[in-house]
């Protein structure tokens, strides 16, 4: 490494949030990053541990103390050349990553692991002024059409990949904007859209054919799609959100975060919304499900003048530090403040939502009660309502954010006739096939509800395989 003592030497450092009071005046990105000399001090901070356990970690593979130490030496485009060999998208991962990596840095076993999600972040920003991220036309087309249906991070991966060995990639989607969960499912304050652009224009540039507002399984019959194209590609996502399903839940003013935050988006993409709009002004919000997308919601919330805004979340609060249960190199999964939670939010845990009760067909009480979670004789964790602690909370929104259960059926699924898991999630063999030939699938959409990262490396995995099955053999890495 370039600076073998630089762990001992420099403190952790990432970049700072925007003061709150400004920031939750408009949807910016909340973050002010560090500048190149900090990025450049933080790589240096990277170990010459010998089993770089953060590359484990990453589902992408990248190869981190590689870029670390390439930054430290000022070898920019170098970094970018090493980190495109196995992430797709820096620019979304540096923005919305939990960073795996980092939960498994050797430094961070014992001490603040590596800034890596900064400087992955600097990385690909510098690239982009510097001009290296270029349109990459293939030197030889194969003649091999594929079609991927779904323009999430999964799709997105998988174009790029298929595209860069020469097949020719048809990418549709449903909506009238490209992108999935990146376009409608994230708030611009983590991920403003002209990024998603920035990276389409070099896409459509490449080569690969992008195609809106086409819902195949409904507009276009999937067996058409069959006939026209070698080998398709579904990754769809988990489209189907976890209901709350309790008295009152027929009352008007229970929405699904994903129908909430999708509409924020368009209005601050200037796109009409042409159904019921879901604002959270001068409303006192309940927020039903402690995840990201519950955090998400918090802060749209906020920026939209919500009166009061809430969250209940059934598990009990996640342990501060790592402990047992989550030992080095594992990621651990210990309480998270987020940025909308640090805007104006009242959390509660293990809390159950028992009923709804409403005036004049609106919701105006939440009814809820607080529960326990104990080890049965088998390990196994269940849940038990605390007596007398029921409570009654008014509320005017409440926003669902229990996550997905699996993808749409209707449509191409059932169309074709797809194995599906226990779950309801499609099943696919060692190479990505799903049970009809030809057919695969990757992302949510056969593993359920996941991260961004790990939605793009299946897309990558998935694209390896589809490549075989189109040539015999892949030089793609997967």
């Amino acid at each position: 490494m370039g600076k073998a003592t630089g762990f001992k030497e420099y403190k952790r450092e990432v970049s700072i949030k925007r003061p709150v009071n400004v920031r939750i005046k408009d949807y910016k990105e909340v973050y002010e990053r560090l500048n190149e000399d900090g990025i450049k001090t933080q790589a240096a901070r990277c170990m010459d541990c010998g089993i770089p356990f953060c590359s484990w970690g990453c589902p992408l593979g990248n190869l981190i103390p590689d870029f670390n130490d390439m930054v430290y030496k000022n070898e920019w485009k170098k970094a970018y050349e090493r980190i495109s060999l196995t992430s797709n998208f820096p620019e979304f991962t540096g923005r919305v990553c939990p960073a795996l990596c980092e939960g498994s840095c050797t430094l961070g076993s014992n001490s603040d692991s590596v800034s890596v999600e900064e400087i992955e972040y600097a990385i690909i920003e510098r690239a982009y002024k510097e001009g290296w991220v270029k349109p990459q036309q293939p030197k030889v087309r194969t003649g091999k059409k594929v079609a991927v249906i779904g323009s999430g991070p999964a799709g997105l991966a998988a174009a790029a990949e298929l595209n860069s060995v020469g097949h020719l990639v048809t990418v549709f989607e449903r909506a009238d904007q490209i992108g999935g969960l990146l376009r409608y499912g994230i708030p611009d304050f983590k991920l403003e859209k002209n990024v998603i652009d920035r990276r389409l224009d070099i896409m459509k540039k490449s080569g690969i054919e992008f195609k809106t507002s086409v819902n195949v399984g409904f507009d276009v019959d999937i067996k058409d799609i069959l006939k026209e194209f070698d080998s398709v590609l579904l990754t769809g996502g988990s489209t189907i959100p976890r209901d709350l399903k309790v008295e009152g839940r027929e009352l008007q003013g229970i929405h699904f975060a994903v129908d909430y935050l999708k509409q924020q988006n368009m209005r601050n993409s200037g796109i009409k919304i042409d159904e019921e709009e879901i604002t959270a002004k001068d409303k006192v919000v309940v927020v039903v499900g402690g995840g990201d997308t519950g955090s998400d919601c918090i802060g749209t919330a906020v920026r939209q003048g919500a009166k009061k805004v809430l969250q209940y979340e059934i598990m009990p609060k996640a342990p501060v530090k790592r402990d047992k249960t989550m030992p080095w190199p594992l990621f651990p999964r210990t309480f998270k403040t987020t940025s909308s939670h640090e805007e104006g939010c009242t959390r509660e845990f293990c809390v159950s939502t028992k009923k709804v009760d409403g005036k004049d067909g609106h919701i105006d009480t939440l009814h809820g009660v607080r529960v326990e979670w104990k080890k049965d004789d088998t390990g196994r964790m269940t849940m038990e309502e605390v007596t007398g602690s029921e409570f009654s909370e008014h509320v005017d929104l409440i926003l669902i954010a229990m996550g997905f259960v699996h993808p749409q059926h209707e449509g191409i699924i059932n169309d074709l006739g797809l194995k599906l898991d226990g779950r309801g999630n499609v099943v696919i063999d060692e190479k990505h096939m799903t049970s009809v030939e030809k057919v695969f699938s990757a992302g949510d959409m056969r593993t359920g509800q996941s991260l961004v990262v790990h939605a793009m490396h299946d897309g990558r995995q998935a694209a390896k395989a589809i490549d075989e099955y189109l040539m015999g053999e892949t030089s793609l890495i997967g």
